[in-house]
């Protein structure tokens, strides 16, 4: 399955990237924050516990069924004051 990754905020700032489209057998969103975080170095950042996550433009979460060309997007929590 592919799907389009976008990434926001300091998320997109440590990775150097705003989206990209990875491949692999992906049944819920977080099997895409997993295969992220396995290629390591700055994609750890995805390993954290209050990622916020979007499937297609919809605020979900990491147990969210994808089917294939979902836009999956990443991005830290809102803080506000």
């Amino acid at each position: 399955m592919k799907v389009k990754v976008m990434y926001f905020a300091r998320y997109r700032e440590l990775l150097g990237v705003d989206a990209e489209r990875v491949e692999g057998a992906f049944k819920v969103l977080d099997d895409v924050r997993q295969a992220l975080v396995a290629k390591g170095g700055q994609y750890q950042v995805l390993a954290e516990q209050n990622l916020m996550c979007a499937r297609n433009e919809e605020l979900c979460k990491l147990d969210e069924a994808l089917e294939e060309g979902d836009e999956v997007a990443f991005f830290p929590p809102v803080t506000g004051g």
